[in-house]
């Protein structure tokens, strides 16, 4: 099993009937948007995609589903987010069963783990299964820092190939290839810092935008790697204000309405998560409004397969 690690890899949200059960109608549209615009990888399951408020039966009917209908087409990467080493361990075991591509990996969930067990938490599960892994490195959000020391020790497994580099400090993808190499292939995994990362050497983008404007996303990275900086400029300057969105707590309310602006998703989420409204739901249609009355003409060959 192997996995390109390169390009835009959405980080999906999951898609939920009015009546709370899986709606795969409105979870394929935007599949297939996403594959059509040139997106090299899918990611179920993240912090966008609602983990945890997902069953477990409910998070491996969405990987069985995403599997037959990207039929091959790009690697399906299944986030664990799990309390427990057992449960990951688990959860590894399974996607690779059900025909997973390869896996994203968060620290331990609901515990404030030390870089010991941490270490050993990522261990045993990259040690259970044969699914190539990406490290998700997001110490804002989730309290546990993956250091450059602990990558060091980490780099002893094989099929742990890539970071998502969310520390918010571009820097730290310096950091990372001056000490690693070409060792782990890294990604940018905060939106509104991607262009400053892939400049600086980051090989792919989870993306969260992606998803409502998921040809926009993929012209930056495209433009970025062809050295076509000035073209990606532009692109990311009008975007940064959406971007930004991707940053709040509510980043899951917000990139939905967003895909609901696009004709890309609904904006239905699952409790205790609620829709937004009042004057919050007019600021974030404004900024999604004033950035599609003047979305960009995009320059030709930046996107699509």
């Amino acid at each position: 099993m192997s996995i390109k690690w390169t390009g835009v890899f959405p980080a999906v949200t999951t898609k939920f009937t009015p009546n709370d059960e899986l709606d795969f109608e409105a979870f394929d549209k935007n599949i297939e948007a996403q594959l059509e615009a040139g997106a090299e990888g899918i990611i179920l399951g993240g912090s966008l995609g609602e983990a945890s408020v997902l069953t477990d039966e409910e998070k491996f009917d969405l990987l069985s589903h995403t599997i037959a209908i990207v039929d091959g087409r790009v690697p399906v990467l299944l986030n664990i987010a799990e309390a427990t080493t057992k449960k990951g361990i688990a959860a590894a075991t399974r996607a690779e069963a059900l025909g997973a591509s390869g896996l994203m990996l968060l620290p331990p969930m609901r515990y404030y783990a030390s870089s010991e067990e941490a270490l050993d938490y990522f261990s045993a599960i990259a040690e259970s299964t044969k699914l190539p892994i990406m490290i998700y490195n997001n110490p804002v959000d989730y309290k546990i820092e993956v250091t450059l020391d602990m990558f060091e020790e980490l780099a002893k497994h094989e099929n742990i190939q890539a970071i998502k580099e969310s520390t918010r400090d571009v820097s730290n993808v310096t950091r990372l290839i001056n000490r690693f190499g070409d060792r782990f292939k890294i990604f940018t995994g905060v939106d509104p810092l991607a262009m400053e990362s892939i400049v600086m050497g980051a090989h792919g983008w989870v993306a969260g935008l992606v998803d409502a404007f998921p040809k926009e996303t993929v012209a930056i990275f495209r433009l970025i790697k062809e050295n076509r900086i000035a073209e990606a400029l532009t692109i990311y300057r009008w975007f940064l204000p959406v971007l930004e969105l991707d940053i709040h707590p509510k980043l899951v309310q917000y990139i939905k309405l967003a895909e609901v602006a696009t004709g890309l998703g609904t904006e239905t989420v699952r409790a205790p998560r609620l829709p937004i409204k009042g004057i919050e739901r007019e600021r974030v249609l404004k900024i999604i409004n004033d950035a599609l009355a003047v979305r960009p003409e995009l320059p030709v060959g930046s996107w699509g397969k």
